[in-house]
């Protein structure tokens, strides 16, 4: 049988605005729901489409919908129905994205538990696209601040799981409050009778579209997963480097521009690593993939498209940096290792908000993704200090050190100090670039980190943490909540790493992780908390300043030049150049 071509996003009529979203995140082949939904919808037909949950489902309705919809036009015209607040924020913030060189485009999410008064607020502005779950829809219409007469496309996403919590009678009922000529698309993963029957009443002769989802896994590969925040991702990949044996390994992003990113900041951490995408020549590409062969290249981090057809028997890991859009796409992934018999080991990085994906992927595998932990501090440390042994045997057995024998001796005779004492400078001198010990405070704060449970705010600082300053305090009626809660949903941090908060008259007080990145600042300089900007900096405070200015009294002598030394530490040997 030949094989059917797959369009390209290019093959597509969608609008310009649209393919400068899909060339800037990356996108490179549609998978199939979206290759079999765009053409149709894009041409104004109804849609009838079963596909499971991570087919790639959202792009597929709204990289068309949105090529259609007129941005100038300040009225609801595109209603997306959820059957979970958690979908119709992914929905709707996916929207957003794709919609991002509409000039003047909106979407609202709408579901229960949210600020109602916020909710009437931005239709009053004005928005084009509404994603929301069926019973806070009905509560706009009852209200009447909600109106669905301008409508021109309605999507009703996973309708059986809308069949299961009981809202298909309420989305039938929302259906009716729409045009007559309205386009709509339904998709579902199963389609039970009740949701066949919505399906004939509510669609004019529909495009139907039936998606096959491939199961099958390598049994020989191990699947685990790690649950993570997008601040530690590198942090988290760099301890598995360190601490498993691993042979050569693939890095899956999401984008072109992830790859060349994440391979350059592996490479300033010391592996041997080179991104491999799209973009690359063949001869390049060719050439990336000889050295991995070689072993003269330990990891590639590529996009799904640039690590189609890569066979590298040596490859003994893969790591999912960036979960991927559907679930075909994580059995292509994982599918470059474990070849040959060999075993291979599958590591999936996912975000608290991703855990739907990761369910999505159990289910179509049919096997369980197993929770891991990162490697602890110890094991990393034991991991660096057996590769150093290694490495003083490989110079002892292959290298002539006669020199170097009579230099230590001379050292030693010259200083009287010991054998042990010259040897342990020695390996310090070797080690300071790359401690064999990681620094107390590069442990990547874990989600499911036993030590990482939600405490009471206490009034010092952890070890482990910073004081930083919020211009914003009980003046501005701030209270400790709407604090962690700015900061975990603007840098997706765990509500756990945040420490101890203090609220004064004008200013806050709050401790987080030491070695939050510069950028992390930078972003939330401009977060907003009760109509106040944080403008985040590092606290100096008086007592702060009182020490500083003491421990300079007592460290300064005559002259500034005077040394202190640990009680009981042995002084080291005078410099004696200039004597």
């Amino acid at each position: 049988m030949t094989e059917q071509h797959t369009p390209s996003f290019a093959d597509m009529a969608l609008a310009p605005a649209i393919y400068k979203v899909i060339d800037e995140v990356g996108y490179e082949t549609p998978s199939p729901i979206q290759a079999q939904s765009i053409p149709p919808l894009l041409a104004g037909r109804d849609l009838l489409g079963q596909a499971q949950t991570g087919t790639g489902k959202t792009a597929a309705f709204s990289l068309p919908l949105l090529s259609r919809l007129d941005a100038k036009k300040k009225y609801p015209q595109i209603l997306v129905l959820t059957p979970t607040r958690e979908l119709a924020l992914q929905v709707s913030e996916a929207m957003q994205t794709y919609a991002r060189h509409l000039k003047g485009f909106q979407v609202l999410p709408v579901y229960g538990g949210q600020n109602m008064v916020q909710q009437l607020r931005q239709l009053q502005r004005g928005v084009q696209a509404v994603v929301g779950t069926p019973g806070r829809i009905q509560d706009h219409l009852r209200r009447g601040t909600l109106k669905l007469d301008r409508i021109s496309c309605v999507v009703v996403d996973e309708a059986d799981e809308m069949l299961k919590m009981g809202f298909i009678d309420d989305v039938e009922q929302i259906l009716e409050h729409t045009p007559e000529n309205k386009q709509t698309a339904l998709f579902s993963a199963t389609m039970p009778r009740e949701v066949l029957t919505v399906a004939r009443r509510h669609l004019k002769d529909p495009v139907e579209i039936r998606i096959k989802t491939k199961t099958s896994t390598v049994e020989t590969i191990s699947q685990w997963y790690w649950q993570v925040k997008g601040l530690h991702k590198l942090d988290a990949l760099t301890r598995i480097l360190e601490a498993e044996e691993i042979d050569a390994m693939i890095v899956f992003t999401r984008t072109k521009i992830a790859t060349v990113e994440l391979a350059e900041k592996l490479v300033a951490r010391g592996f041997s690593s080179a991104a491999l995408n799209g973009d690359l020549t063949q001869a390049l590409r060719e050439k990336t993939i000889e050295r991995l062969k070689k072993g003269s290249l330990d990891i590639v981090v590529a996009t799904d498209v640039a690590a189609r057809g890569l066979d590298v028997k040596r490859i003994s890991h893969v790591v999912n940096y960036d979960i991927p859009y559907d679930t075909e796409a994580y059995v292509h992934r994982i599918g470059r290792t474990g070849r040959a018999g060999r075993e291979g080991k599958a590591i999936l990085f996912v975000a608290p908000r991703e855990r739907r994906m990761l369910n999505a992927i159990e289910q179509a595998t049919r096997q369980p993704i197993k929770p891991m932990s990162l490697p602890s501090r110890k094991a990393i440390t034991d991991r660096r200090i057996g590769l150093f042994k290694e490495q003083i045997a490989e110079v002892m057995e292959a290298e002539d050190l006669e020199f170097f024998e009579e230099l230590v001796d001379s050292y030693q005779d010259e200083y009287d100090v010991g054998f042990r004492r010259v040897a342990a400078a020695l390996a310090y001198l070797v080690q300071k670039d790359r401690p064999l010990q990681p620094e107390e405070n590069s442990e990547p704060v874990m989600e499911d980190h036993p030590a990482a449970k939600p405490r009471g705010r206490r009034p010092s600082t952890d070890a482990d943490k910073r004081r930083y300053r919020i211009e914003v305090g009980l003046m501005h009626k701030v209270e400790p909540k709407h604090i962690v809660g700015a900061i975990t949903n603007e840098v997706q941090l765990s509500s756990s790493a945040i420490g101890a908060i203090k609220i004064f008259h004008d200013f806050s007080l709050v401790d987080l992780p030491g070695q939050l990145p510069p950028e992390i600042l930078r972003h939330l300089q401009n977060v907003w908390v009760c109509g106040q900007q944080l403008k985040i900096s590092v606290d100096a405070g008086p007592a702060a300043a009182r020490q500083g200015s003491n421990a300079k009294r007592r460290t300064s002598g005559k002259g500034g030049g005077s040394q202190r030394f640990k009680p009981g530490g042995k002084k080291p040997p005078v410099n004696r150049r200039g004597k």
